[in-house]
């Protein structure tokens, strides 16, 4: 692979409950465990959150190339990333993601040809595939 960009950001503080910062300063975030997971929650966020911003804004850019390619129109289209983190029975935790794709005027079935194209294209999708579950859903 040839790499085109590399984003760099570095935590601080106690982990879940610090600070992390990218290296060009535009994203400076406090971080807090949820209370879902005994933390304060509040007015922090967490690595879920950030993983599952991410990963929605990419599958967004797949699949909006893939439907280019295909020349049908996506307008007013969203993506929900909902990621989930638990133990998962060897001592460690793992994740798990779902993806809710939005396809306003697409026909069901056309709409999942499209869903299933951009998992195929997402580097989110390629990377975790085989280590994280996903649930693709159309909306």
């Amino acid at each position: 692979m040839t790499v085109l960009y590399t984003a760099e950001a570095t935590a601080t503080g106690a982990g879940r409950d610090g600070r992390t910062r990218s290296s060009d300063g535009v994203l400076d975030l406090d971080l807090a465990v949820p209370k879902e997971l005994g933390g304060p929650g509040g007015a922090a966020t967490n690595p879920e959150q950030l993983f599952a911003a991410g990963y929605a804004a990419c599958f967004h850019s797949a699949l909006q190339l893939v439907a280019r390619r295909a020349k049908v129109g996506i307008t007013d289209s969203s993506v929900t990333a909902q990621v989930g983190i638990g133990r998962n029975g060897d001592g460690g935790f793992g994740l798990s993601v779902g993806l809710v794709v939005d396809l306003p005027g697409v026909p069901r079935e056309q709409a999942q040809e499209l869903v299933n194209a951009a998992d195929e294209v997402c580097p989110y999708s390629n990377a975790i595939r085989g280590n994280v579950e996903i649930e693709l859903r159309v909306a």
